[in-house]
């Protein structure tokens, strides 16, 4: 692997983290929304990454230079399979005839906490895409 596959798999983890941090925003935005164009209540949305596989150790090695990099990317964006939560409050507009509510299953500090992981593995990329850069400036440095 050179620096330029190391700088592509940083980049690769950078733009995952971010569409991650994008939706979780999201969800915190609509931790209140109780009606939606598609009917009921705002439903809360997940990341799926995925990676390209490895064999082993040896052979990442051993591969060739023009090997595709190994990285990460967003495969799709789900909705959380669990229910909403109900709420009795009969003075609420989206009230049914038992004056139940239906809420989003939006927990505001597993948002915090998912955003806060995201944060800190944008940080870890840029750390790495900084490392490979200098590394890649220094090498260019031998020559003078």
């Amino acid at each position: 692997m050179n620096l330029f596959s190391a700088m592509d798999v940083s980049a690769s983890g950078l733009t995952a983290q971010r569409t991650r941090m994008n939706i979780i925003s999201e969800n915190l935005a609509n931790i209140n929304t109780t009606r939606t164009p598609q009917g009921g209540p705002y439903v809360r949305k997940c990341v799926v990454l995925e990676t390209t596989p490895v064999e082993d150790f040896q052979s990442q090695l051993a591969a060739d230079l023009t090997q595709t990099p190994v990285g990460v990317k967003v495969t799709e964006v789900v909705e959380d399979p669990r229910s909403p939560k109900e709420e009795y409050d009969p003075g609420h507009p989206d009230a049914n005839a038992q004056g139940v509510v239906l809420l989003p299953n939006v927990n505001p500090i597993e948002e915090m906490v998912s955003l806060m992981i995201s944060s800190r593995s944008f940080e870890a990329n840029i750390s790495a895409f900084n490392a490979a850069k200098t590394m890649a400036l220094r090498a260019l440095e031998i020559g003078k």
